[in-house]
Parts: structure tokens; C-alpha cells; sequence
């Protein structure tokens, strides 16, 4: 018996809770893991899950056995990571990448080509979407996240800021008038972006110099318009057909900006920034593939005066 791959078969079924789920995200026919298990548990003379029809338990030997599990799987991934670190032409396996559709389509994916070509080995699953993902359930590796996290298990590695403004169309402004002033927001069109995974609207959150409050004084504008949408493209396509004002990342706007399609108003009064974060199972946190897709996405970040953590 392959130890090692009984431990990360394991591993897997825990993780993902079910011997379905577990078997996609390996590739493997589910008889598979059902048979690794069952050998394991003859090798080891222990039961080390209970199943039922609606859930998988740990058992006491199984919650001892797998937290072993881990802390040797993770010493494996650390001597790679040695090795690997100066061989990365060698690193090999698959990386399971879920990051938010518009991010994603605009910042990542046009770049995956350089990660690609330093490691030409990895298979690389790319998943694009705004839905709420179970990253242990799911088999997913690491989750770029935009916004405050709630708490949890997973490991968050702050990477990147995304930076807002307030913009229009020309003829928008042309129409209704171009805000001067923070209250003058209230008479205006809103184009409402909330969240598909909350339903909650994007609070809009200006900072900046007016009324002689000073840098750094926040100011809460509450915004309504005849709009609402989910997705970040559709906020940016709602604006360009001139339905008012909406709060957009700069890196999707600059161009448009650039070229007219839209002007940005109050630019003194910047919206709140958000923070931008990759999240990845705690068990996961050495390896070597991770690390590196973690260190090529915070270089993407850091080369993008949008998107960086800091201001130069």
C-alpha cells in the first residue's frame, strides 16, 4: 500500500466531507477511494469514519490519524518546496484557481500565460464566478477575495487593494449636471452594484478633503437609482449606456476614462478602497505549487498602480 497516497486519499475525503466529492476533485473513480479506505483501515485496525447516509463523522482514532495525516503531508510539501524552489521547471500537479469573474477575466487570466510558461508541468484548473465556494468541499487550492472575509478556518494573504472611483458618461452629465459636492450625489441617478453572495449593496464611502473636514474624514453617501445588478461588468456596461453614476475599480475604467467614454466626478473625495486577498485551506499552506501561483499573483498586483498594496 502507498502510504502517502492513502494519507492525502484520506485527507480528501475528510476535507470534502463526502467519497463523491472527493473523487471528482482527485479524478478518481469513487470505488477507488472507497478501497483505499478500507485498506487503510485493515493496515491501521481502526475504524476511522463513520458513514451514514447523510454525512461522514470522524471517528477518534480517525480525528488522531488526521491530524497526523497533516502534519506529515505537510512536511512532504515543505521538502518539495526546498527542492522545488530552485528546480521549478520540475514542479508538477494540478492547481485548482477560483477568482471573481470580472478580476479574473481583466487582471489574472490575461497574464496566466508568464505563470504557465515558468512552470510548464502544473495543470492549472481556472474557475471564474461570484458565487460562494467551499474550497475544502470543492477541491478548489486557493480563492482570490475582494472585500472584508468573515472568519474562518481558511488562510487569507492580503495581496492587493482594489481602488474605486465615481464615474459617468459625458452625455449623463451633460443632461443631469456634474456633482460638485458630496450631498450633490443625492440628486443623481445610482447605478446600485450589490452582492451576489450577500445581497447586500456596495455601500459607496468617500474620503477626501470637503467642508473643511480633512483628509481622511469618511463620508456615507446613500445611493438609489432605477438599476441594480450583481456583477461588476454589468455595473461598468450600465454606466457606458449613460443610466447614471456608478461606483467602479479603476483598473475598469481607465481605459474608458482614457479614451472619453466616461469622466470620473469628485475626484478629490476617493471611494474607499477594498482589500484584495488569496485564501487557501490551512492545510495547504506549504505547498509548493500554491506558493508559487501566491508569489507570481502578488507580483501581478504589485505591478498594477490600481491594484497594489501600497502607493508609490
Amino acid at each position: 500500500m502507498d502510504k502517502v497516497k492513502a494519507m492525502q486519499t484520506f485527507v480528501r475525503i475528510v476535507e470534502a466531507n463526502s467519497f463523491t466529492r472527493a473523487a471528482e476533485s482527485l479524478d478518481l473513480p469513487r470505488a477507488s477511494l472507497t478501497a483505499t479506505l478500507q485498506n487503510l483501515e485493515r493496515y491501521l485496525g481502526a475504524q476511522l469514519l463513520q458513514r451514514t447516509t447523510r454525512r461522514l463523522s470522524l471517528t477518534p482514532e480517525g480525528e488522531r490519524y488526521y491530524a497526523h495525516c497533516n502534519a506529515i503531508l505537510a512536511a512532504i510539501d515543505d521538502a518539495e518546496a526546498d527542492f522545488l524552489g530552485e528546480h521549478a521547471g520540475r514542479m508538477q500537479g494540478r492547481l485548482r484557481i477560483d477568482l471573481p469573474g470580472a478580476l479574473g477575466r481583466a487582471i489574472v487570466v490575461p497574464r496566466i500565460g508568464e505563470f504557465r510558461q515558468a512552470f510548464p508541468a502544473l495543470d492549472l484548473t481556472i474557475i471564474l464566478g461570484d458565487r460562494l465556494v467551499d474550497l475544502t468541499a470543492e477541491g478548489i487550492d486557493c480563492a482570490l477575495r475582494v472585500g472584508d472575509l468573515p472568519d474562518s478556518s481558511l488562510v487569507a494573504r492580503r495581496i492587493g487593494l482594489m481602488r474605486f472611483v465615481i464615474a459617468a458618461t459625458p452625455g449623463y452629465l451633460a443632461r443631469r449636471g456634474t456633482p460638485a459636492t458630496v450631498d450633490a450625489l443625492a440628486e443623481h441617478n445610482a447605478i446600485v452594484h450589490f452582492s451576489g453572495r450577500t445581497g447586500r449593496a456596495f455601500e459607496w464611502t468617500l474620503a477626501g478633503e470637503e467642508k473643511g473636514e480633512g483628509a481622511g474624514s469618511v463620508v456615507r453617501v446613500a445611493i438609489d437609482g432605477g438599476i441594480a445588478v450583481n456583477d461588476a461588468e454589468a455595473n461598468l456596461l450600465c454606466a457606458l449606456q449613460g443610466l447614471g453614476l456608478a461606483q467602479l475599480a479603476r483598473y475598469q475604467v481607465r481605459t474608458h476614462v482614457a479614451q472619453g467614454a466616461l469622466a470620473v466626478v469628485l475626484p478629490a473625495m476617493c471611494p474607499t478602497p477594498m482589500p484584495v486577498s488569496l485564501l487557501y485551506p490551512r492545510g495547504r499552506i506549504a505547498n509548493p505549487r500554491l506558493q508559487a501561483f501566491a508569489s507570481w499573483l502578488a507580483g501581478v498586483f504589485e505591478a498594477d498602480p490600481d491594484l497594489r498594496l501600497a502607493d508609490a
